[in-house]
C-alpha cells in the first residue's frame, strides 16, 4: 500500500476504531523512541560515518524504503514489530546528519529542541482537530501528492545548486504538507484505510518526522 495513495475502505467509523487507535498510537509512540536512540547514537557515535557520506545515506535510505514495502504486506506479529522498531531506529539514524550540523552552529541545542517541541505541538493540535472535525480532507489527496512529488523533484535539484532560498522554500511547503497528511491519516485510521495499525503507525511516523526536518530547517534558515 502507497502511503500516500490511498482511498478510504469505507465511508464511515470503522467498528474497532477505539482499539486499532490505541494500538496505533502505541507503536508510533514506541517506533520515536526508537528513532530517538538511533539518532543519538548516530549523532554520538556515528557522525564520522554518517555526515558528509552520501553513499552510507543511499544505502539507508533504501533500507527504510525495503522495510516500509515489507511491513506494508505483513499483519500484525511479533516479527512485524521487531521490524517496525528497526525501520524506525534506521530512520533514526538518517538523521544523523542534520542534527551533527546544527549541533555545530550556535544555540544548535536549542534550535532542535524549539523544532521537536514545535513539531509535537502541531502534530497534537491537527490530531485533536482531525478527531473532531467533520470535514472530509480526502478531497485535497490527489493535490497533497502531487505537491509532494514536486517537493521531492525541487529537492534533488537543489542537491546541485545549493540554494538556501530554494531549500527554505521547499522546507515551508514540506511543514504544510505534512501538516494536511496529519489531518488526512487521522482520518484515514479512523475510516479502516489501513489493514494493521503497525501501517498506520508508519504513517504517523513519517508525518511527524518529515515535519520536524521541514520546521528544524526553517529555524536553522531564520537563525542563520
Amino acid at each position: 500500500m502507497n502511503l500516500y495513495d490511498r482511498s478510504y475502505e469505507s465511508s464511515s467509523v470503522r467498528s474497532d476504531a477505539g482499539v486499532f487507535v490505541r494500538d496505533t498510537y502505541m507503536y508510533f509512540a514506541l517506533s520515536l523512541i526508537a528513532a530517538t536512540i538511533g539518532a543519538f547514537l548516530g549523532t554520538t557515535y556515528l557522525a564520522p560515518v554518517l555526515v558528509g557520506n552520501l553513499m552510507a545515506n543511499i544505502i539507508i535510505l533504501i533500507a527504510e524504503i525495503g522495510l516500509i514495502m515489507f511491513l506494508s504486506r505483513m499483519q500484525v506479529s511479533t516479527l512485524a514489530s521487531f521490524l517496525l522498531f528497526v525501520f524506525a531506529f534506521i530512520s533514526g539514524l538518517s538523521l544523523t546528519s542534520i542534527i551533527f550540523i546544527t549541533l555545530q552552529s550556535a544555540n544548535g541545542a536549542t534550535i532542535i529542541a524549539q523544532a521537536l517541541f514545535l513539531t509535537t505541538l502541531a502534530f497534537a493540535g491537527l490530531s485533536v482537530f482531525a478527531f473532531t472535525t467533520k470535514r472530509d480532507f480526502s478531497v485535497f489527496s490527489k493535490i497533497a501528492f502531487i505537491t509532494l512529488i514536486v517537493v521531492i523533484g525541487a529537492s534533488l535539484v537543489n542537491l546541485f545548486f545549493q540554494s538556501s532560498l530554494l531549500n527554505t522554500i521547499v522546507s515551508c511547503v514540506c511543514a504544510l504538507l505534512f501538516s494536511y497528511f496529519i489531518i488526512y491519516d487521522t482520518q484515514m485510521i479512523i475510516r479502516g484505510a489501513y489493514r494493521t495499525p503497525i501501517q498506520a503507525a508508519i504513517a504517523l511516523y513519517l508525518d511527524f518526522i518529515n515535519l520536524f526536518i521541514s520546521l528544524l530547517n526553517i529555524l536553522r534558515s531564520v537563525r542563520d
